[in-house]
């Protein structure tokens, strides 16, 4: 049962990440993407997902962004409920 464990999370570590990504832009662009964040987060509890990271980036005074990540295998359907505005592969 270890080895079983041990072995599923050397494999997720192997798979491909996906970072999705929201992006909002005006004068309350960091404070929307803070607030879409929180409705990001209650998807991962509802859902389950495998990865439970998330985050908000202030890429200027005037544009934000929230980001969910998940592993490519679950990545389809995350997509299909989210729409996300991009995605890009994950580095940690």
């Amino acid at each position: 049962m270890i080895l079983r464990i041990l072995q599923n999370k050397k494999f997720q570590s192997q798979m491909k990440k996906i970072k999705l990504i929201w992006d909002f832009k005006g004068l309350d662009a960091h404070k929307i993407a803070a607030h879409h964040e929180i409705h990001l987060k209650d998807y991962i509890k509802m859902k389950h997902t495998d990865l439970n990271i998330t985050g908000i980036e202030q890429l200027s005074d005037l544009h934000s962004l929230a980001y969910m990540v998940v592993n490519e295998s679950e990545m389809k359907p995350i997509r299909d409920d989210l729409k996300p505005h991009r995605g890009q592969l994950w580095q940690s």
